[in-house]
């Protein structure tokens, strides 16, 4: 059973780092900011269960973990509502 937690961490890790690969070539491609939050947000994900696949953590409930992943979501809500923030027209 602990090998399949650790596939299933390492298959999550490649997606986030892969998904944060993508962001990245976007942000590249239009200077977005949207892209680079997102593909910020995805490369924290990704390290937080890149470290709980080669570590010797007994389980998630650590808190820098959680303080990863709420620093992961609140730039993507940041990211977000900046992109939807209503800008002012010069007259």
């Amino acid at each position: 059973m602990k090998d399949l937690n650790l596939i299933m961490l390492g298959a999550a890790a490649m997606a986030s780092f892969v998904s944060s690969l993508f962001f990245l070539r976007f942000w590249r491609q239009s200077r977005d900011s949207l892209f680079l939050c997102f593909s910020i947000a995805f490369a924290i994900d990704a390290m937080t269960r890149l470290m709980l696949g080669l570590g010797h953590i007994s389980d998630e409930q650590q808190p820098f973990f959680y303080l990863a992943r709420l620093a992961a979501f609140c730039i993507i809500i940041l990211a977000i509502a900046k992109k939807n923030w209503p800008r002012k027209r010069d007259s």
